[in-house]
């Protein structure tokens, strides 16, 4: 297994793979582990999440740089995923006892309930575009769950994951409660096959997570999946324009474009999709591409070198069907995994940019008749993670947000995660949420509880 630089193309270190022994001894050691983690209160957890979180934000710098040498993410923007890390640390910490507190309902029974009691090790696999926020959004409200876990990450960020393993022991986890496995993707039907895995959960492509969710329907174990996305970008004709153009910038551009919930289809009302088109022009434009850990630099590269082939065949194949480019549509002249900026419009449907996941710095402009026909084009698709609707109604906004088919729908905001709310898709997107209180109660067994008279 490899880390490699993909702003230069140099290995930065190469690291041996556990064997199948080693793989199950480690599992041995986490169910052991999590036989006593399991007994302990939620009070003694949650110190040991805060001292995580503390960890987090005193070696920030440490980690970011890390995350940018892997996969090629801005220094600016892993600073805030490391910032973002703590947040949820802190959250589950302050909060995981009463969204897991035992639920009261009047029955017949002198008492009855719902208890919330942990399951045993989840099987995480985890994807390379956001290393350290995938992981810990997953691993904190698990563990205060009462959970354990193993990890597989992504095989391009082996130094992040080793790294949150040591972030959690450093805080006074038991060493053994969440343990990196490092095993190809090969090896991960063999984890959920082994006995002490009670469940799984993947963020990563629709394929990967068919494989983990087969692997894991023929032992009869539950999975969380968040898969890809298409997700739509709403701009009617009476939306403040400036502001929707600025969120779409951002809301493309975020991680190179590498993000499951990154706008990606820019559905645009008649009126007002000219101007957006050059405004969106103008501003991609003057992004500067360079060096991440460069401060000055808005647009890293792609964070692998078949990641760059991939995009640049979609753009090419959607041009060759009818679709215009507008600016951007290659790679820049220097080394490394980089791609341009790039807008395509009059896309429609059958192009590649408009049927798939654009997996990077890619804008496809669609044109909206009108209201009806956005909703329409937005839930044209196999995929429902999120999505968003830019106008100065209100009212209008939450209507159609209501209408969208997605886990997730913001009007006059860019798509996000947040600790506070549920986060996760329908459709091919996956099942399951993470985050909120829904995401605590995804591997914790509901429990009736009945007492009699």
């Amino acid at each position: 297994m490899k880390s490699m630089n993909p702003a230069t193309g140099e290995i930065i270190r190469e690291y041996r793979d556990h064997s199948s022994k080693e793989v199950e001894q480690i599992i041995r050691q986490v169910h052991s582990t999590w036989l006593t983690w399991k007994e302990t209160s939620f009070g003694s957890r949650s110190l040991l999440m805060m001292k995580a979180a503390n960890i987090l934000r005193e070696n920030k710098e440490e980690y970011a740089r890390l995350m940018t040498m892997e996969m090629g993410k801005i220094f600016r923007e892993s600073m805030a995923e490391i910032e973002k890390c703590a947040w949820v640390c802190d959250f589950y910490a302050e909060n995981a006892a009463k969204m897991l507190k035992d639920e009261v309902i009047e029955t017949d029974a002198s008492r009855s309930f719902v208890a919330f009691q942990p399951l045993g090790t989840i099987l995480a696999v985890m994807p390379w575009n956001f290393p350290f926020w995938q992981v810990i959004r997953f691993a904190s409200p698990a563990l205060m769950a009462g959970n354990a876990a193993v990890l597989k990450h992504a095989s391009n960020v082996p130094g992040c994951a080793i790294a949150i393993m040591e972030i959690f022991r450093e805080a006074g986890f038991p060493e053994h409660l969440f343990r990196t496995l490092m095993i190809p993707a090969a090896g991960v039907e063999a984890v959920i096959a082994n006995p002490f895995i009670v469940a799984a959960t993947l963020t990563g492509s629709e394929a990967a997570g068919s494989q983990v969710a087969s692997s894991a329907g023929k032992h009869l174990k539950k999975t969380v999946l968040e898969l890809g996305g298409t997700d739509p970008f709403i701009v009617l004709a009476d939306a403040d324009l400036d502001a929707a153009v600025k969120a779409a910038v951002t809301a493309r551009m975020i991680n190179q474009g590498q993000s499951c919930i990154a706008a990606k289809r820019f559905i645009i009302e008649i009126p007002v999709i000219e101007q957006f088109e050059t405004a969106l022009k103008e501003a991609f434009e003057t992004l500067r591409i360079g060096d991440p850990m460069d401060p000055e630099t808005q647009v890293g590269p792609m964070a692998r070198p078949d990641l760059v082939d991939e995009i640049e065949q979609q753009v090419n194949a959607s041009i060759d069907a009818g679709a215009k480019l507008v600016t951007g549509g290659k790679r820049p002249d220097r080394p490394g995994c980089y791609y341009e900026p790039t807008i395509l419009a009059d896309v429609t449907k059958g192009m590649p940019v408009y049927l798939q996941e654009t997996f990077g710095p890619v804008a496809s402009l669609i044109t909206a008749r009108n209201e009806e026909d956005a909703i329409r084009i937005a839930n044209d698709s196999d995929f429902g993670l999120g999505g968003c609707v830019w106008t100065r109604d209100l009212y209008r906004g939450e209507k159609i947000a209501r209408k969208i088919e997605t886990g997730a729908m913001f009007v006059n905001g860019m798509t996000k995660s947040d600790p506070r709310l549920p986060f996760g898709g329908i459709k091919k997107s996956g099942y399951g949420r993470e985050l909120g209180v829904y995401g605590i109660r995804e591997f914790v067994n509901v429990k009736t509880i009945w007492i009699g008279r």
